[in-house]
């Protein structure tokens, strides 16, 4: 089981120098699904995803997709999710086909779990579990194109830069000011990573496999870990540096020089999709024809600067990471 925040307890998380040596950090699209449904059924206590949830809410109703595989595995309010369904990325950032190839050959005995509310749901996989491992996969896939593709170079961002930052920490000052800066909830103490107000509570130790470190964006403010969890690396997920800026609707300011490279109209709308939009809303935004907005968009896809993810009748348009690099104005 996936633990996370609760009151009552310290979790100690001891460190060899193996350990030290072996942690690393991922970042990992299955799990972003997984937390994302938590949130749209109502783990956002604080309205940090409100914005997301208010838009990406209807698009799944009208998409009329079967999600019921995913959603009867992840149980609100408690904080537990199932270890087999968010299994630790094995590389930096693997694609989310990679991850649900991974989830599909799940072995049939690690189906299982303590979390409340969940065990019909994962007592019904056990009985079909080939069946019903495909069908999750594709509850998964479905769910993503339509309530998270849209915004993963966004989330991306916040990830990557998240990962710089915490690079930079240990260029600083080593593992002990990487592990004491991670979060607020976190302490470095003694060769021991402490978290108070965990249900699980009590030492753990990491016996020379490391801790995975994994930035999540609908986590916040609780940190997850999966430190049970056979021959996988410990894993522990928490909240990113900038995480309240992530669903800011500002285009950024369209500079010069892209406008020159790619025509001011181009840059315009390279800039207006801060967040997932329609031709229509582009075109209404922007003052130009639906039709010409079209165009241009098109030039952008092929490219590769844009994305197009249909939800429903509604064709929406994303940036893609390099589209994001262009108007961030920084490499990628």
């Amino acid at each position: 089981m996936v633990a996370g925040q609760s009151q009552g307890g310290t979790l100690q998380i001891e460190f060899s120098a193996e350990d030290v040596a072996r942690t690393r950090f991922a970042i990992s699209p299955l799990w972003e699904v997984v937390a994302g449904v938590r949130v749209l059924k109502g783990a956002d206590q604080h309205g940090v995803h409100r914005r997301w949830a208010d838009e990406v809410r209807p698009r799944l109703a009208g998409a009329k997709l079967d999600l019921a595989p995913l959603t009867s595995l992840v149980a609100v309010p408690t904080s537990g999710i199932p270890g087999f369904l968010v299994p630790p990325p094995t590389t930096p950032q693997p694609s989310l086909d990679v991850e649900l190839t991974a989830l599909r050959a799940t072995p049939h005995h690690l189906l299982r779990t303590t979390t409340p509310g969940v065990q019909a749901a994962v007592a019904a996989l056990r009985e079909e579990p080939e069946r019903g491992l495909g069908r999750l996969a594709d509850a998964i896939a479905a769910y993503w194109e339509v309530a998270v593709a849209p915004y993963w170079p966004r989330i991306l961002a916040l990830f990557e830069g998240d990962i710089l930052h915490r690079a930079k920490q240990f260029a600083e000052g080593g593992a002990r000011r990487l592990l004491d800066g991670l979060d607020p909830q976190l302490t470095w103490d003694s060769g021991a990573l402490q978290m108070e107000h965990l249900c699980t509570r009590g030492l753990r130790r990491l016996d020379g496999r490391g801790l995975l470190l994994v930035p999540s964006a609908f986590t916040w403010p609780r940190i997850f870990s999966n430190l049970h969890c056979g021959d996988r690396q410990p894993t522990l997920r928490y909240p990113p540096r900038g995480i309240g800026t992530l669903w800011e609707q500002r285009s950024q300011p369209v500079s010069g020089a892209l406008s020159r490279v790619l025509g001011g109209t181009r840059a315009l709308l390279l800039a207006e999709l801060a967040t997932p939009a329609s031709t229509t809303d582009l075109a209404r935004r922007t003052g130009r024809s639906p039709g010409g907005v079209s165009q241009h968009l098109t030039a952008l896809r092929e490219a590769g600067l844009v994305h197009a993810h249909r939800t429903g009748r509604v064709v929406l348009y994303t940036r893609t990471s390099v589209g994001e690099a262009l108007v961030r104005g920084r490499a990628t």
